[in-house]
């Protein structure tokens, strides 16, 4: 999940538009570009949307290119504009850098008219000011305006076309003749004549360079104007500029496109290993500079592809790669299977081990089956399940499913305690039973569920609106041209042309929630420690007694129900009545998301239990629970164990995991955190384990190798450890560039 409020760190540093502010000439630079686009989409906007979009991409390609750096092997830079037009990068269609702008007014104020200018024509015409516009009242006044903000809440909306991950087998197979001749009579012709404009610039730009790397350039771009691709090199290359251009953060089964290619050349003789290597590596860098950490997921390995020995090749380099660079992108996720290559997991797990992060694994053998009974669809097309962004998935170039709602359940049940107000913001959400009228724990729940239903739904019919907007916006040509169906039907992605149209929510506190009902069960209901009314009115006041302990200073005295609540079993121990609890709680949102995609016309409405740091971000809002977390921290990560609560060993967490169903949501993370010991002399031990939990039902497994004195120290002299990987959530980054909050929160995850 991609986000840039500002209380989230920003690392899109060539992608975000506050790089116009570094100096007065590149603010007028960028001011010149933004009104040249502001210009073509005025002189369009009456017109028809494709007309309009193609307008505004003559304009925005390739002045937002960048020329090959120094030791690049391809094209493919970028750096957006103050305005401009995108699904996701830096806005929601077409965009206003608004903040960014506005900071430039105020640093250099004889700029002012031309950015006061921009300001006033974009007010409400960007894509995502127009579908909070499409809001009905009700819906308006139920949904916050987006999850960055600091207003406090049960539920939020998203605003981006996230996910898309495109039929690059297509684009590598037809060239761009081909798909010129394919698209001439759509809404989509627009897009190889832009992309073509854009070859033709590169071409001329790295035709300028002496050196053997600028020509090879220019020489693979002048291969690839019209012809399909040959080669690595050529097939490397048209790929990246076509993403690039779409504006899509993920890429998908890379290995099923790219490794018929470097087969060939390997076997050929055209390339050694070690030169497709750095061709490769190359290709990361570039992903890597495109620079969003959430995203940039790249798929190897798994059920279902067309070439399997081809993409093996690829997929084997694409892990050495990924070993080499040591970055945190791009996000190399590994789909294993029983009868796959048996070098792949042994190579998966080396660049684990050697604290890489990566590749992510994922268990096709449960996920196949699982994807198709949640989405409803064939088997032989949930073999094209593409995990992107923090954990979601689509179906490959089948499917649009972009995560565009947020939901914190423990600030659903907060409210639900609160008779429907929600005590951090004191506004009302839903006229509910007190806490002194819930005379059950049946009562509890059902009130809980009925804040969850709500918000679900309220997101879902956002969802809606959403795509309703962006299809009337326009078209999105090049993702549309290679997702499945939408030429056949000349129709854009999100307008309905995409076979299967989706959408997700992402929830968050899924384990505090089912941890803080499990305690309320228990010390409430069935032992009769104390009541609901007292249990609410401690947590209100955050475990602290109302007098201040004599001679501590000031302090306040803990409340001893505290003890009581941590006591309480917890899930990640497999421990059956915990356990029991989560699933009754995953079962209940995932199946209030279920219910939604009929009533508001999608395919499939289905939950996501991913995580950034959305959980330290949301928790800060969030009250005291009853399973024993105070206010402010941080919750629990995805389907993980609250830190510190999974007492009983590594085993018992993945025998508790394994029972969440994994056929009601799109995905779900589990983060979990090793010593080296793991993966040096006790390496046969972390084989096991992992494959046992993989038979017995485990979907995806996200580890990071480290040792506990490693993340002090880097805390304490951040200078030194740049080079020290964690996983965050659904993505790694570096530690030392996270908040102080974020360390602490993984810092404190249990360490096996």
């Amino acid at each position: 999940m991609a986000t840039h409020h500002d209380s989230v760190p920003d690392t899109i540093s060539e992608l975000h538009p506050a790089w116009a502010l570094a100096s007065a000439d590149r603010l007028s630079s960028a001011l010149d570009y933004a009104e040249a686009f502001t210009a073509a989409y005025a002189a369009s906007e009456n017109g028809s949307a494709a007309a309009r979009e193609a307008a505004a991409l003559r304009v925005q390609f390739p002045a937002i290119l960048l020329p090959p750096e120094e030791g690049d092997r391809f094209a493919g830079r970028v750096r957006y504009g103050l305005v401009g037009f995108s699904p996701e990068p830096v806005g929601l269609g077409y965009y206003c850098a608004r903040d960014a702008l506005t900071r430039a007014g105020e640093r250099y104020p004889h700029e002012g008219d031309r950015i006061h200018a921009l300001l006033a024509f974009w007010e409400e015409r960007t894509t995502d000011r127009r579908t909070r516009a499409a809001f009905p009242d009700d819906l308006a006044g139920l949904l916050p305006s987006d999850a960055w903000t600091q207003e406090s809440g049960v539920a939020f909306p998203l605003y981006r076309m996230a996910g898309t991950t495109l039929d690059y087998r297509r684009l590598l197979r037809l060239g761009l003749d081909g798909l010129e001749e394919l698209t001439a009579e759509t809404p989509f012709s627009h897009v190889v004549p832009t992309l073509r404009r854009s070859l033709e610039w590169y071409r001329a730009a790295a035709g300028g360079h002496t050196d053997p790397a600028g020509a090879a350039i220019a020489d693979t771009i002048a291969a690839i104007l019209h012809a399909p691709p040959a080669t690595y090199r050529q097939a490397i290359q048209l790929f990246w500029l076509y993403a690039l251009h779409a504006g899509t953060w993920n890429y998908g089964r890379l290995d099923d496109a790219l490794g018929p290619f470097l087969a060939a050349d390997l076997d050929d003789g055209r390339l050694t290993e070690e030169e497709a290597l750095d061709l490769t590596v190359s290709l990361w860098r570039l992903m890597q500079a495109y620079d969003n950490q959430f995203n940039n997921r790249v798929i190897v390995g798994g059920i279902g592809r067309s070439n399997p020995v081809a993409a093996d090749r690829f997929a084997l380099m694409a892990i050495e790669a990924t070993r080499r660079l040591r970055g945190n992108q791009p996000q190399l996720s590994l789909r294993c299977s029983a009868d796959q290559d048996r070098r792949l997991w042994e190579r998966a797990m080396d660049a684990i081990g050697e604290g890489t992060t990566f590749p992510i694994l994922y268990n096709d053998d449960v996920n196949v089956p699982a994807v198709a009974r949640a989405f409803g669809v064939e088997e032989s097309i949930a073999a094209e399940y593409t995990p992107f962004g923090c954990g979601e998935y689509v179906l490959g170039p089948h499917s649009e499913g972009s995560p565009n709602g947020v939901i914190n359940l423990m600030k659903a049940l907060e409210v639900a305690l609160h008779g429907g107000v929600d005590p951090w913001s004191g506004r009302r959400v839903a006229a509910l039973p007190e806490a002194t009228e819930l005379t059950s724990f049946e009562a509890v729940w059902d009130v809980y569920c009925t804040v969850v239903d709500m918000h679900v739904a309220a997101l879902a019919r956002h969802q809606m609106i959403e795509y309703e907007v962006v299809a009337a916006e326009a078209p999105f040509g090049f993702i549309s041209a290679l997702t499945a169906g939408c030429i056949e039907h000349g129709t854009g992605a999100f307008a309905g042309g995409a076979e299967h149209r989706g959408g997700t929510i992402e929830t968050y506190g899924n384990t505090n929630t089912a941890d803080s009902l499990h305690a309320i069960d228990e010390l409430v209901f069935s032992r009769g420690v104390v009541s609901l009314p007292e249990l609410v009115r401690v947590l209100d006041a955050d475990f602290q007694l109302d007098h201040e302990a004599g001679g501590s200073g000031g302090q306040r005295e803990t409340h001893p129900l505290l003890n009581a609540c941590l006591a309480v079993a917890k899930y990640g121990n497999d421990d059956d009545v915990a356990d029991r609890m989560a699933q009754r709680v995953h079962a209940q949102v995932c199946g209030a998301a279920r219910e939604q995609a009929p009533r508001v016309g999608l395919d499939s409405y289905l939950v996501v239990i991913i995580n950034n740091w959305a959980n330290t971000i949301l928790g800060r809002r969030t009250g005291a629970g009853a399973d024993g977390r105070r206010a402010g921290a941080p919750m629990a990560n995805g389907n993980n164990p609250t830190p510190g609560m999974d007492r009983t060993g590594p085993t018992a967490v993945l025998n508790s995991l394994a029972k969440l169903d994994p056929t009601v949501h799109a995905g779900a993370v589990q983060n979990m955190k090793f010593s080296r010991e793991w993966f040096g002399g006790m390496r046969a031990k972390m084989d096991a384990l992992l494959k046992t939990y993989f038979r017995s039902g485990g979907t995806q497994a996200m580890i990071t190798v480290v040792d506990r004195g490693d993340l002090e120290a880097a805390m304490r002299e951040p200078e030194k450890w740049g080079h020290l990987m964690v996983r965050v959530g659904g993505f790694s980054v570096r530690f030392v560039d996270l908040p102080p909050a974020a360390q602490q929160e993984i810092l404190q995850r249990t360490l096996y």
